[in-house]
């Protein structure tokens, strides 16, 4: 596996912590190298020791967010195969995404965090790989094939409503609160409810529901190597 810079250099994870707090704080427009070194407290040329260019520090940094969030959907599922259910964890999925400001930023596509890395190449191929219609198109034939959605649908059809869905419920996660919009207690619940009411009953049994699991920690393991050979680029 890809080893990552900070993994042997304290300094690399310095710079990359200093990185963060500047993009979260100001975003990516006219954040400088000069500046991440500075609060870094190195010195610039040690910043092009570990990435050739700004932009390849900034998508570093996006990309681990990424990351993070795959190996911790990795070690959940691996836990509890019955996680896997779209009921469950289409509102994990959702939840866990606010999380990390950078996979939230990149869903949503927040061109005033992300500036001009959301159209790098490679940011570009994070998307290809870990994007919203990724995502539908990755859990949608492993559902459909054991029985945990419904399958009198097309595909595309399908993948375009939960999509449609998912967005709505980060929207109303992420978004302003205005006075007009309404809450509820609990919105894993209503989502969970929400996601059985679009995408049918889920009739698996147990050996069903344990073989799709196993199939999507095979996929999140896939996309985890490949988010890590991104990095490495």
């Amino acid at each position: 596996m890809t080893a990552l810079a900070e993994h042997d250099s304290a300094t690399a994870a310095r710079i990359l912590v200093a990185t963060r707090e500047l993009v979260l704080k100001r975003g990516v427009k006219g954040l400088t190298v000069a500046e991440i070194a500075e609060k870094a407290h190195v010195g610039k040329g040690t910043v092009y020791l570990y990435w050739g260019t700004k932009h390849d520090l900034l998508f570093g940094l996006f990309a681990r967010d990424f990351l993070t969030f795959l190996e911790g959907e990795i070690e959940t599922l691996r836990a509890d195969p019955t996680i896997c259910r779209p009921h469950v964890l289409v509102p994990q999925i959702a939840r866990n995404a606010v999380r990390y400001p950078f996979v939230r930023a990149m869903q949503t596509g927040d061109d005033d965090l992300l500036g001009v890395l959301a159209q790098h190449p490679r940011s570009v191929e994070l998307l290809d790989l870990l994007g919203p219609t990724a995502l539908m198109y990755t859990v949608l034939p492993v559902w459909r094939e054991h029985r945990l959605v419904r399958t009198d649908w097309p595909l595309d059809e399908q993948a375009y409503a939960l999509q449609a869905l998912m967005t709505g419920f980060l929207g109303a996660v992420t978004g302003p609160q205005a006075p007009s919009v309404v809450t509820v207690d609990d919105p894993d619940r209503v989502m969970a409810a929400t996601v059985t009411a679009l995408l049918g009953p889920e009739e698996a049994g147990p050996d069903e529901t344990r073989a799709a699991a196993e199939e999507g920690l095979r996929l999140l393991r896939e996309r985890r190597d490949a988010v890590l050979a991104l990095i490495a680029t």
